[in-house]
């Protein structure tokens, strides 16, 4: 069987186990396991953003959590302003999702447009550490905002709606997740089948002869940079809505270093890689940090592991090493 179907197979086992697992939670009364799959599902959606840069275009963004961060607080802050009737910036707040969901991803875009202009500028190890400086610089201002909780975070008093669902009821949100993230691995399988996706994979291997065939590749990288800001602004708005509550965490190094453990655990540029290493790293924590404190270690382990043995990452492992979605 060629290496493209078996992976073909595995995204849709992948696909189908993600939903029937929580379908069967509900009946079997298990609210607890719901709640566990909606955070793979949103880890996956901000793990899919980074994919983007990452696996497609070969940035290795230390800062992603900016915009993971930037998310939650616009969720947080339109809730809050709904809430408590006060206007912001002379408008009123919202507590519809769709709402919340156009506003964190134009927040987030606008922030990657602003610091990918800056740090897109530079190469290797120098883009490492201005993405990372960007993040702890938008951490910090996170931290030291009164109006919004400061280091305590903001609360979200009631969890906002969604047209025609309850989504007080775990399974209910879980679904608009799911439905979330699934349209997320879509926007990631179109633009790598693209020309765009395929002039992005070819500035990784070679910037300069792609610019001698006429194409700009700060442009290219510029625009997938500030794709890859807005889906994981999506998923941090959605992480709010989940833990009712934003948090400077969320913008925190190793919020960011997370993002890049979920990449590589599940397989870089890999199209379901995000959701294998979402619910490898989201189940680790829970078996293993039951276990010990010190569980971070044990999956210090598997990330050498998979780095030195298992490049193409779990999905990489089981379908081989060849990238196809």
């Amino acid at each position: 069987m060629p290496d493209f179907t078996k992976e073909h197979a595995l995204n849709a086992v992948i696909a189908l186990g993600l939903l029937v697992v929580p379908l069967w939670a509900y009946f079997a009364g298990e609210i607890f396991t719901i709640t566990l799959f909606t955070r793979i599902t949103i880890l996956a959606l901000a793990g899919v953003g980074l994919n983007i840069a990452l696996g497609l275009g070969g940035m290795v963004s230390f800062g992603h959590a900016v915009y993971f961060g930037a998310g939650g607080y616009a969720a947080g802050i339109l809730a809050q302003h709904a809430f408590n009737g006060a206007p912001l910036l002379g408008l009123s707040g919202s507590n519809q999702m769709l709402v919340i969901w156009l506003v964190a991803m134009v927040v987030s875009g606008l922030l990657a447009a602003i610091i990918g202009a800056f740090s897109l500028r530079t190469s290797g190890i120098f883009f490492i550490m201005i993405t990372l400086a960007f993040a702890q610089m938008f951490y910090y201002f996170a931290i030291s905002w009164p109006a919004y909780g400061g280091e305590d975070g903001l609360p979200i008093y009631v969890r906002n709606q969604f047209p025609g669902l309850n989504t007080m009821r775990p399974l209910e949100l879980f679904l608009i997740c799911w439905g979330v993230l699934m349209a997320g691995l879509a926007l990631f399988a179109t633009l790598r089948a693209s020309r765009f996706g395929a002039a992005l994979m070819a500035i990784r291997q070679n910037p300069d002869r792609v610019a001698s065939l006429g194409i700009n590749p700060f442009g290219i990288k510029l625009a997938a940079f500030v794709i890859s800001g807005m889906v994981t602004g999506l998923a941090g708005a959605l992480m709010a809505d989940l833990s009712r509550f934003a948090s400077p965490a969320g913008m925190a190094w190793t919020m960011s270093g997370e993002l890049i453990v979920i990449i590589i655990l599940g397989g870089t540029g890999r199209l379901f890689g995000p959701v294998v290493g979402a619910a490898f790293l989201v189940g680790f924590e829970v078996f293993f940090g039951g276990l010990t404190e010190h569980w971070k270690l044990w999956l210090g382990v598997v990330l050498l592991a998979a780095v030195l043995f298992g490049r193409g990452g779990i999905v990489g492992l089981i379908a081989g090493r060849e990238r196809f979605g």
